[in-house]
């Protein structure tokens, strides 16, 4: 899914810090090439085909053609998080090593983790960055030269910190979850299994293994990334339709792994976001 990132004017990028949050991601994309450098705690990205192991220290770039989602995190997971636009790369990264940043989606990984002292220069660089968005021309500088300094860091880093590439048979289930028509009856285990070709209980202990979470967990997440984009604001379709065509099997079911997931009830959901709701009929 693309998404389009509500960046300021004027700016070439953004940068900010990201703190651990109890809710659902989408797996998505963005025009922009994003820098991930963690500080606290450990999380999951699956990028593609493959899995990162994010710990304090890694450094990860997302390219604009990767999709990509965050799985797993700790309570105390941290992050910095740096977007930069297209004409900026063009105009920094013209070095023959740096034109890979200009990429799509560049063949090899390009997730590493730095060592403590090089971690806590470009942390406090991307801070000072932060405070620095309220001037523009002092903000666009600094992105360019943070952009250039975490690929020379992120070059000399020796340790990878990528996750091997997912087995065919996770790549097939995750696929069918995802791409499962939400209007038919929600898939079965043993139907996903025949799909991936891998007994039920193989294809569950592989699953948890390289991607983090149970097959059943990522495929309630999709059915509540699903029940978001549906019910939207609550103006347009009731909670309970909503979850019905997101692909849950009944209310009760949805309200469980609701407040599992997002930490909170649906009807607790609705009331801090201000949320309308239709009458039952639509």
């Amino acid at each position: 899914m693309r998404e389009i990132l509500s960046l300021p004017k004027g700016l070439d990028g953004w940068a900010w810090r990201y703190r651990f949050a109890n809710h659902v991601f989408r797996q998505h994309h963005h025009d922009e090439l994003e820098l991930n450098l963690v500080t606290a705690g450990s999380a999951g990205y699956l990028v593609g085909d493959r899995r990162h192991d994010l710990r304090r220290g890694t450094l990860v770039w997302l390219f604009p053609g990767q999709e990509h989602v965050l799985l797993d995190q700790s309570p105390n997971y941290q992050m910095w998080i740096a977007v930069f636009r297209q004409p900026l790369l063009r105009r920094a990264a013209t070095s023959r090593d740096a034109g890979v940043l200009r990429a799509q989606s560049p063949a090899g990984t390009f997730c590493r983790r730095l060592d403590e002292q090089a971690s806590a220069r470009l942390g406090g660089l991307l801070a000072e960055l932060h405070d620095a968005a309220k001037d523009p021309q002092r903000f666009n500088a600094g992105l360019a030269y943070a952009l250039l300094t975490a690929w020379s860091e992120f070059q000399r880093a020796d340790e990878l910190a990528a996750g091997p590439s997912l087995h065919p048979a996770v790549e097939r289930a995750a696929a069918l979850i995802r791409e499962h028509d939400a209007s038919d009856e929600s898939l079965s285990l043993d139907e996903i299994a025949q799909h991936a070709g891998l007994s039920p209980s193989r294809l569950s202990r592989l699953f948890k293994r390289q991607t983090g979470i149970s097959l059943v967990r990522y495929q309630q997440q999709i059915h509540l990334q699903r029940f978001l984009k549906l019910y939207g604001s609550g103006h347009r379709v009731n909670m309970m339709a909503a979850a019905l065509q997101a692909g849950f099997g009944s209310y009760p079911q949805f309200h469980r792994v609701f407040k599992q997931v997002i930490g909170c009830s649906p009807n607790e959901y609705r009331r801090r976001n201000g949320f309308g709701e239709p009458s039952a009929d639509g």
